[in-house]
């Protein structure tokens, strides 16, 4: 898991990104369609056209990340790009990068009673 500092937000770009490109393109992007600093501690998640590719890249004060994720089974819940930029807090990533719900998180399954 990254550790996501307090006060940084995730943001999510919508639609589907080229996963060919790198830390300089998905800056670029981030710059240009998010209009945001990428250089400022934000985490900037984009998916890949199939929905099972993710990357996220974060720039920690001492250099630039990139961290990608490919899911075995299933996609990567996403907002239409009718929605525009959309933030969500560090709990929702997590189930994000879980392959969960993150609009929605709900329990599967809870014990009735003990023993």
């Amino acid at each position: 898991m990254i550790p996501v500092p307090s006060g940084v937000r995730v943001w999510l770009a919508t639609g589907h990104t080229d996963m060919r490109k790198g830390f300089p393109s998905l800056s670029l992007q981030v710059q240009e369609v998010l209009k945001r600093d990428p250089l400022g501690g934000h985490l900037f998640c984009f998916r890949g056209r199939r929905g099972d590719l993710l990357k996220v890249i974060w720039h920690d004060g001492q250099g630039a990340c990139l961290f990608t994720k490919r899911l075995e089974r299933g996609r990567f819940l996403w907002p239409s790009p009718a929605d525009g930029a959309v933030t969500i807090s560090a709990a929702q990533l997590g189930y994000l990068l879980s392959g969960i719900d993150w609009r929605n998180p709900q329990e599967t399954w809870r014990p009735t009673s003990v023993g």
